[in-house]
């Protein structure tokens, strides 16, 4: 009787199962049974700082000469405060460096990684593709910010969508029809970490809203303008992020760039770069240098200084491609990823903060960034000043 009963239901819920299978296909949602996959099936709720395995990628080749980093006088002869300690165990932090006048001044791994250790940038990637569109400009492959992206992507060349400039997918003011929604499966942000064609899934969307007038976060912006520096140089993401950085800042790994599908792929632009924690600082310290690397100009210095203000009065936490802050009355800019992945610069005291670990605390209510984030600057300058 018991085995009957049992035989039935394992039926039932064999056919339930095949069911919502047959609906995700049916209804365009299969990319969910991705998700479930690499996130739920391997123990996890969320995205995670190693999922780069379960995806396809694209190498970001290094050149053949590393520059070494610089390491300060002071190297880690100054212990993390107590108030640091406890806030990255809570969070996991499992990389933390401050970066003192170009030199590594302090530097602290966690759970076996190390210095060569690969995570997952997340959104950082969005301060790196900024930069690429710095350099295509400078290249000559695209006009200035105020080319239309119906230039390359004729798709957006009608209504509100023909109004909108590279420079505002830059600095997150498109008006796009896209909800940032990190929770739902059937949201829009869940299907581009998932989908296996990205490019499809953005042609699909539109302009709803007046561009170029208000600051609204949105990674499909950047993943637009992924497309839109694609077209106008004719090479991939990777390629051209490896010719026009990672070679010339000497960058001591190869780094990799998440796929939508195979290597014929888009690279998901919005995110998803796989490096470590001293090569995403290098990437900060060409923004704190106005460009400059080893003497060479690797980007204009005017571009630096404008994608790390404001673009906007009513909305000062943002620039283009950059965070912005003024904790502690210092002007600060900052890579950040969804997990509190960070790279920190403050110019004005020749200072970078770097962290990457599984976690982000809560936001501060009425501020743009996580608890955290202020700890981490606040601590620093608490270390810096005890070495002193």
């Amino acid at each position: 009787m018991i085995k009957r009963i049992l035989k039935k239901f394992i039926k039932g819920l064999l056919t339930v199962i095949l069911l919502c299978v047959a609906l995700l296909y049916i209804f365009d949602y299969d990319y969910i049974l991705k998700g479930v996959r690499v996130v739920y099936m391997t123990g996890h709720t969320t995205a995670y700082i190693d999922d780069y395995s379960y995806f396809d990628n694209r190498t970001v080749e290094k050149g053949n000469g590393t520059i070494a980093w610089a390491t300060h006088q002071a190297y880690n002869k100054v212990q993390s405060t107590e108030r640091l300690n406890a806030v990255n165990e809570q969070l996991g932090t499992v990389a933390f460096m401050i970066v003192k006048n170009d030199s590594i001044w302090y530097e602290n791994y966690a759970e076996g990684f190390d210095a060569d250790s690969k995570t997952n940038s997340f959104s950082m990637a969005k301060s790196i593709v900024t930069g690429l569109l710095g350099k295509a400009i400078m290249d000559g492959h695209i006009k200035n910010l105020n080319q239309p992206v119906g230039d390359f992507l004729p798709e957006f060349s009608k209504g509100l969508a023909a109004k909108t400039t590279v420079g505002d997918l830059s600095s997150m003011s498109s008006g796009l029809n896209w909800t940032e929604h990190y929770t739902s499966p059937f949201s829009i942000t869940a299907r581009a970490y998932y989908d296996p064609n990205i490019r499809d899934v953005m042609l699909g969307l539109d302009v709803i809203k007046e561009p170029g007038q208000r600051f609204e976060y949105l990674s499909g912006n950047t993943q637009l303008l992924g497309m839109v520096i694609e077209k106008a140089t004719g090479q991939s993401l990777s390629s051209y992020l490896s010719q026009s950085f990672w070679k010339p800042l000497g960058m001591h790994k190869p780094a990799m760039w998440q796929l939508d599908s195979s290597d014929s792929g888009m690279e998901k632009a919005y995110c998803c770069i796989t490096s470590n924690a001293r090569d995403f600082a290098r990437f900060g310290m060409l923004f704190k240098n106005k460009g400059v690397f080893a003497g060479e100009q690797l980007l204009p210095a005017e571009f630096t200084e404008m994608a790390t203000k404001p673009r906007f009065e009513e909305d000062p936490e943002y620039g283009y491609g950059f965070w912005l802050s003024n904790h502690l009355g210092k002007k600060i800019f900052a890579m950040r990823g969804i997990l509190g992945q960070y790279v920190i610069c403050i110019p004005e005291d020749d200072i970078m903060i770097v962290r990457l670990g599984h976690n982000r605390g809560s936001f501060v209510p009425g501020k743009p960034f996580t608890e955290d984030f202020y700890v981490y600057i606040e601590e620093a300058y608490k270390m810096l000043k005890n070495a002193s």
